[in-house]
């Protein structure tokens, strides 16, 4: 948990600015952002899956045919 405690003689907009700071550097923000998205497979990928799996279950075909 990412917390900033108050200073003695420190101002609420300078306790802001440091939480601020804090936050970016622990990178929490870019990880939030990035896990919101959900990427479906591009169209390329879906393609060549299901070329893969039809040889796959052509070769199976075969391997059952034979063996």
């Amino acid at each position: 948990m990412i917390y900033a405690i108050k200073k003695p003689g420190e101002s609420n907009e300078r306790l802001i600015n440091r939480f601020k700071q804090v936050v970016q550097r622990s990178r929490i923000i870019v990880k939030a952002k990035k896990d919101r998205l959900i990427h479906a497979p591009t169209k390329r990928k879906v393609r060549n899956a299901a070329v893969l799996r039809s040889k796959y279950r052509a070769k199976r075909a075969r391997d059952k045919f034979y063996a």
